[in-house]
């Protein structure tokens, strides 16, 4: 008997739902009541809501962001390049009272403004727009298609352009372009080491003229460098500075013999005789030999 009851209570239940004037929107969803085919301005609310039976018509939009991928498109750019383009429309129902009533089916006239806006992008654009300034395209294409899409209640979020097919001969062209670009700024970088390599060392060469200290410890630093490997002869030029100390040390080693050559009457009014170079050296060194050899 309860059972009985229970059941004849859930099917008047969902007799009234079914033909009654109870209705459910749901949270994603905008009702439009259409009473006696005009449509209302007051917009349901998610929930249960109540019509009137055989006079309302409920009509649900839904609000959620919709996700249209754009068909590929053909065009040819305004270089004269035949290219592909595809992209997706992000857009969302704004006013649902437009969307129901202004355009029988939103969903196909966007697209179809999305199609007609993307190959009018295409023809204004240049070939290097379409691969390196997406970003301005994406702007421009939202804003041509959310321009009639407003009318119908429609609100753009975002066009993206997602790929661009270019012909074979096209990507070889674009691939020798772009091998090329890399090549010029390989040798731009190259080019501005060398120049700041001369700089620096026309300004190291500057110091060095005023400062000749600092050009003796530079050759002595490459010297101990050259010097550290063994597979290397090292030759190097015997510096006035090492004679003039051999000269020196020869002088005063023999200051006796100095003292006791007193020249004679006859030669106190000579010139001293003149050596060349060859027999000065040669005297230098014979003065160090005598100087340096051990007493017998």
């Amino acid at each position: 008997m309860v059972t009985e009851i229970i059941l004849g209570f859930l099917a008047a239940i969902a007799i009234l739902t079914r033909f009654g004037g109870f209705r459910i929107i749901n949270q994603v969803e905008r009702g439009i009541v259409f009473r006696f085919g005009r449509a209302q301005k007051e917009i349901r609310r998610p929930g249960v809501t109540f019509l009137i039976p055989v006079v309302d018509r409920l009509k649900k939009v839904n609000v959620q962001i919709v996700t249209m991928p754009v068909p590929t498109q053909e065009g040819i750019t305004r270089d004269n390049v035949s290219v592909q383009v595809d992209a997706v429309a992000y857009f969302r129902v704004q006013d649902p009272l437009r969307a129901a009533v202004e355009v029988q089916n939103y969903l196909f006239a966007v697209e179809q403004v999305a199609q007609t806006s993307l190959r009018s992008i295409i023809g204004k654009s240049e070939l290097d727009d379409l691969l390196s300034n997406r970003e301005e395209l994406n702007k421009g294409l939202a804003l041509m298609i959310d321009s009639p899409a407003l009318g119908w209640g429609i609100h753009i979020d975002r066009v993206e352009i997602k790929d661009v097919t270019l012909p074979e001969s096209m990507k070889r062209s674009v691939a020798r372009q772009a091998e090329a670009e890399r090549e010029r700024r390989a040798r731009v970088i190259t080019a501005d080491g060398e120049f700041q390599a001369a700089r620096k060392l026309a300004d190291a060469s500057a110091i060095m003229a005023h400062t000749p200290s600092a050009l003796q410890l530079r050759l002595l630093q490459t010297v101990v460098e050259v010097a550290a490997e063994k597979t290397s002869t090292l030759v190097m030029p015997l510096p006035v500075e090492v004679l003039r100390f051999f000269d020196r040390g020869g002088a005063q080693g023999s200051p006796a013999r100095e003292e006791s050559e007193e020249p004679g009457p006859a030669e106190k009014g000579a010139p001293p005789p003149q050596l060349t170079a060859p027999d000065e050296l040669t005297k230098i060194l014979g003065l160090h030999e005598s100087a340096n050899r051990p007493d017998s």
